[in-house]
């Protein structure tokens, strides 16, 4: 599965579909935070995951190192990691609307969909994972039809002629 993933056009126009419309969520999400009437502030719901962790059926703590990392780090650089929610959400979606970066897009998308879950927020960070996981392991496939296409070989082009050149001369 995974082999048609990353090689197939048929695959690739799928793969398309998915992230467009996994990049236009984040893009519209990060556009509201970042350029809406309110600023956005991340303090209240970070509050609500100190006061609401995520608890088992035991009554136990399920995250505490997430909980603990987000009274103790988050919260005090609550600032910080506002601005890293809201412009992280516009350009995870840029990025995956344009097909430019791709994998690294839905990587750090990803990345905030798990946070999200830590925190106890279900939502559509289910359905988001799920795509984005697709996305994710089709790799170069899913940004074909994008930016991808061109800069993926001109990044891959720049840094083996110079890295190359340094590790050839390091032999020498």
């Amino acid at each position: 599965m995974v082999q048609w993933l990353r090689t197939s056009k048929p695959a690739s126009f799928i793969l398309l579909v998915l992230r467009v419309w996994l990049g236009w969520q984040w893009l519209v999400d990060g556009i509201h935070k970042v350029f809406g009437a309110q600023p956005f502030d991340a303090s209240g719901f970070m509050k609500g995951v100190i006061a609401n962790p995520v608890k088992g059926p035991t009554g136990n703590v399920l995250y505490g190192p997430f909980n603990a990392f987000i009274q103790h780090i988050a919260l005090p650089g609550s600032g910080f990691f506002s601005f890293l929610v809201k412009w992280g959400e516009l350009l995870c979606g840029l990025g995956l609307l344009l097909g430019t970066l791709t994998t690294a897009a839905v990587f750090f998308a990803l990345l905030m969909n798990f946070m999200y879950l830590f925190a106890g927020t279900v939502s559509s960070n289910p359905l988001y994972i799920l795509i984005g996981g697709i996305i994710l392991f089709a790799g170069f496939n899913a940004g074909k039809w994008g930016g991808d296409y061109w800069v993926i070989p001109w990044i891959r082009q720049t840094f083996s002629s110079k890295f190359g050149k340094k590790s050839n001369q390091l032999n020498a």
